[in-house]
């Protein structure tokens, strides 16, 4: 989705407006800070001036303590303001990344089967912490820079005219010129870093996942060169974002030079003239040099806030991206009594995967579908799930459109088992019970004996309580297929999809599986998808599948 830079900050400005209160604070006490700052050499110009009789005023002890408390209290307020802004950026982040989750949820799984997963990984962490820099280091200090400048401005023109407009563009050239101007000039550059630090991360993850084959085809070195190359892009990026960086800061700092000769210039001029006096001509040049530092912080904005702003850009993509299938919640409530597809085409894009499909499943029969990889077998077993919505033609389950069905009832009613099965960094139990929290041990360990993985489990030291490894990779695939299986049995299902529920397995396991699922003909719904001869025996009737087409 296409939006400006300035729609982006404002959507992401909306967001703080439950912490209100807070943000007031923190202004509140950056502009009280910044005050002390900017007239605690004020104050002391005045003390040496009094010292040496040139202007009347308290005495020295006075003044002393005037300082004394300046600068304490520029050392509190600057701490409450600092807290105040990580305090409302860490809530804010906190809120971001749940909102950012419960989007993919209602995005998944279609979102999730063709997403870039390290682009989704940047997203959901890089991305969300460097949003930090907007709600810590940007709304409060823009404000606060406002205010000063205001503040700052009134000062100089209790002085003389001339020295209040020579403060105002000095300050609007250093907080606004430089950083609009910096902003334009890395603008495609921070996009540019973002993207391949996204691009960066998705290789890696691929790298870490594929590694067993990385090493396999010694394919090592070539995956190394090219983590090398696309580093050292976002490395040449990221230099040249530090250069800007660099070049900003050195113009702000000649213009903060420039101005100060210039408003020295005028003030000594205007004491010439009479027109002031030296006192007060000294007092305006020490109260302009002294108050950049909110401006300062504007212009160091420049090189990072366009990073800044195309992460918020990418988060607000996730957040405002309509889900291919919206998730039914005031639909009919079913009980399973057979599915039914009618003439259902579907296509990803432009790319027809099914067409006209049309076969039944009747309670407790167990149907195959055979075919070679690419015809639409898995494709067709997430359509029964409303992973998505066909493009043409009707699924039906218990006689009711699947559209019109709640989806917890449709979930409940259905339980697939694809051919790759994810497992959590978690024991085994916690990976089983996820299908069914308030499942028993005795329950857990009858799925498993289902499944013919119980012995496995039972032969590990820890037994149920071992853990699996990330991504499962301390289990065989036969192994985490057959913890899949186990899986769908728990959640006791009255329809099962199963995709290429043997394939990983040696014929001893595939045969125990199948006496299992046969022994359940006739109490449970069976669609089973396997190229394999042997599978396909235990079916009532089976259909074959190619290019999309069955007989």
């Amino acid at each position: 989705m296409k939006r400006s830079d300035l729609a982006a900050m404002l959507r992401m400005m909306g967001l703080v407006r439950p912490l209100a209160k807070a943000m007031a604070l923190a202004i509140a006490c950056g502009v009280a800070g910044f005050c002390c700052a900017n007239f605690l050499p004020v104050v002391a110009v005045q003390g040496v001036l009094i010292a040496t009789g040139h202007l009347p005023g308290p005495s020295l002890g006075t003044i002393c303590t005037i300082l004394a408390a300046l600068a304490l209290a520029r050392g509190v307020l600057h701490y409450v303001e600092q807290r105040s802004n990580h305090y409302i950026a860490f809530r804010l982040l906190a809120h971001i990344r749940d909102l950012v989750f419960s989007a993919l949820r209602r995005l998944a799984p279609a979102k999730l089967a063709g997403a870039d997963r390290g682009a989704l990984v940047s997203t959901v962490t890089s991305d969300v912490e460097l949003l930090e820099v907007f709600y810590a280091h940007t709304i409060s200090p823009v404000a606060i820079a406002v205010l000063m400048t205001l503040i700052m401005v009134v000062f100089q023109s209790l002085i003389h005219p001339y020295l209040a407009l020579t403060a105002f563009l000095a300050y609007g050239a250093v907080g606004v010129a430089v950083p609009v101007i910096t902003a334009r000039v890395s603008g495609e550059a921070g996009r540019m870093s973002r993207d391949r630090a996204a691009a960066l991360a998705g290789f890696v993850l691929d790298g870490l996942r594929g590694l067993a084959q990385i090493l396999q085809f010694s394919a090592g070195r070539r995956r190394i060169a090219e983590l090398d190359r696309r580093s050292e892009e976002l490395v040449g990026v990221q230099r040249g974002l530090r250069a800007i960086a660099a070049d900003s800061s050195a113009a702000a700092t000649a213009l903060i030079l420039g101005f100060s000769a210039l408003q020295l210039a005028i003030a000594v001029s205007l004491a010439a003239s009479g027109a002031i006096t030296g006192t007060a001509a000294l007092i305006s040049v020490v109260a302009l040099v002294s108050s950049f530092g909110p401006v300062t912080a504007l212009a160091n904005l420049g090189s990072t806030l366009q990073g800044t702003l195309a992460s918020a850009q990418r988060v607000l993509d996730i957040l405002d991206e309509e889900p291919q299938v919206e998730e039914n919640l005031d639909g009919i409530e079913i009980a399973f009594s057979g599915a039914v597809a009618d003439k259902v085409s579907f296509a990803y894009g432009d790319e027809a995967v099914l067409d006209a499909v049309s076969l039944s499943i009747a309670p407790g029969q167990i149907v195959g579908i055979t075919g070679k990889s690419g015809s639409g077998k898995s494709t067709f077993c997430r359509l029964l799930m409303r992973f998505w919505d066909v493009s043409s033609g009707e699924i039906r389950l218990s006689d009711a459109p699947i559209q019109s069905i709640r989806t917890p009832s449709l979930r409940a009613a259905e339980a697939f088992v694809e051919q790759d099965t994810h497992l959590f960094h978690d024991s085994i139990r916690d990976n089983l019970l996820i299908a069914r929290p308030d499942a028993a041990q005795d329950e857990i360990e009858d799925a498993c004996r289902a499944a013919s993985v119980h012995g496995f489990i039972m032969s590990l030291p820890k037994g149920y309580d071992s853990m699996v490894g990330e991504l499962g990779d301390t289990l065989s695939g036969g192994e985490r297929q057959r913890l899949g299986l186990a899986r769908a049995f728990l959640h006791d299902a009255p329809f099962l999809l199963l995709d290429e529920p043997t394939s990983n397995l040696d014929v001893l396991n595939e045969g125990i599986i199948l006496k299992s699922l046969a022994a359940q003909r006739g109490t449970r719904s069976v669609l089973l998808v396997s190229h394999r001869a042997s599978t396909m025996a235990i079916a009532d009737k089976t259909f074959s599948m190619d290019s999309g087409r069955v007989s």
